[in-house]
């Protein structure tokens, strides 16, 4: 039980992180603070508060939850395995702690940062001794405990590097797998779940191929969240003003006089910096692909309702994940309204890893409430009919 509400909890925190991250984009901080893992040559966890002003206190206060998020991961998988964590975080521990003692003696003008590495080796020295002593969780639970982990480690890195390699593509790779560690942990939590518990295991035989439609539909999802981080990486979430429409038609022209023209509009409107047609391409082949989500996971509710039921667990998932994906519509359509708002930007981000999180869900739940069709079934519903053939008299 407590097991179950610490994994929820690290998923829900997980999600404020991804809103962080979203306010951190949104408002142009993402290099508010020019160093990593210090912040203004201060060890992260002793930068004053006094400094935390203006866009460096986005910027500061995401690595702060980060790293929160990296120690509450971290706990997780542990405790997925239960009893065998102790040695794991006694022996570790004594590790830490020792390494943060030769550091302060060999290099003293860091001792706050050395300090800080031992007693994080003591702190778990002296947690094993008060570590749960539960049987461990099943081999591929704890598998996926590892997977977070590790998964956890790289987001910061990738973070961090952000930050020291000034590349814009380094910023769609954490934003990617910022969204995918979300889901992971999610899913996580929900495997713990009574809910989960309780749900029949392939109950229904997957007679429409309802599990591969799912599975697509959160696919294109994931690609529609990193088109968007691409998007805000390349500065292109306003390179088309307008919407519906695109410069005031279906799809604009992107020839070099056009964004001439585009160009000269907007600085004399409200001196914005010039675009490229690569800029415009991008933000159209979003627009795309937020059609064609809207498309599949209507679909995918139309023949939840249609072939399993209205009350189903699946048709109920999908409800839900098709009123999210109409709200993040809504709120692509009010980023570009509202002049790319900062709050309007961050919900459409949180919105995002919401509908990849549902979606994901919707496909883990659907291999255990469906079974796939025996080929006979199928073979028998792809032949066609025969008619009778002609009595010969």
């Amino acid at each position: 039980m407590v097991l179950k509400r610490f994994a929820v909890f690290t998923a829900m925190a997980t999600f404020l992180l991804v809103w962080m991250g979203g306010l951190v984009t949104s408002n142009g901080a993402g290099l508010s603070v020019p160093d990593w893992p210090n912040s203004y040559g201060y060890n992260m966890f002793l930068f004053p508060v006094s400094k935390w002003i203006g866009n460096i206190f986005y910027e500061h206060t995401h690595r702060l939850a980060a790293s929160a998020v990296g120690l509450l991961t971290t706990v997780l998988a542990l405790w997925l395995f239960g009893r065998k964590a102790r040695p794991v975080l006694r022996f570790g521990g004594l590790l830490f702690a020792a390494a943060g003692a030769v550091l302060c003696w060999m290099f003293p003008a860091h001792a706050a940062e050395n300090l800080l590495l031992a007693g994080v080796g003591l702190a778990a020295v002296a947690a094993s001794f008060f570590w749960p002593a539960c049987e461990p969780s099943a081999k591929w639970l704890r598998a996926l405990g590892v997977i977070a982990f590790l998964a956890v480690v790289a987001q910061g890195v990738l973070g961090g590097l952000r930050v020291t390699q000034l590349k814009d593509q380094l910023g769609v790779f954490h934003a990617a797998l910022g969204q995918l560690f979300f889901l992971l942990v999610s899913a996580i939590a929900l495997f713990h779940t009574d809910f989960w518990r309780r749900l029949p295991v392939q109950a229904t035989i997957d007679r429409h191929r309802f599990r591969p439609l799912l599975l697509v539909s959160a696919a294109l999802i994931l690609a529609q969240l990193v088109l968007g981080a691409t998007m805000r990486h390349q500065h292109a979430g306003l390179a088309i003003p307008d919407f519906p429409s695109a410069y005031g038609k279906i799809w604009p022209d992107t020839g070099a006089a056009a964004v001439a023209r585009h160009n000269q509009d907007r600085l004399e409107a409200a001196g914005e910096n010039p675009i490229t047609a690569f800029q415009i391409d991008l933000q159209m082949a979003h627009r795309i692909g937020a059609l064609l989500v809207f498309v599949a996971v209507g679909v995918c509710l139309w023949r939840a309702w249609r072939y399993l039921g209205a009350w189903h667990t699946l048709t109920r998932f999908c409800a839900i994940w098709f009123g999210l994906v109409l709200t993040q519509v809504f709120l692509g359509a009010a980023t570009i309204w509202t002049g790319k708002s900062a709050d309007v930007a961050t919900a459409h981000v949180a919105c995002g890893a919401l509908c990849l999180m549902t979606g994901g869900l919707a496909s883990v739940v659907s291999f255990r409430l469906l079974a796939p069709a025996p080929r006979f079934v199928l073979a028998e519903k792809n032949t066609p009919a025969r008619l009778p053939r002609p009595q010969i008299t």
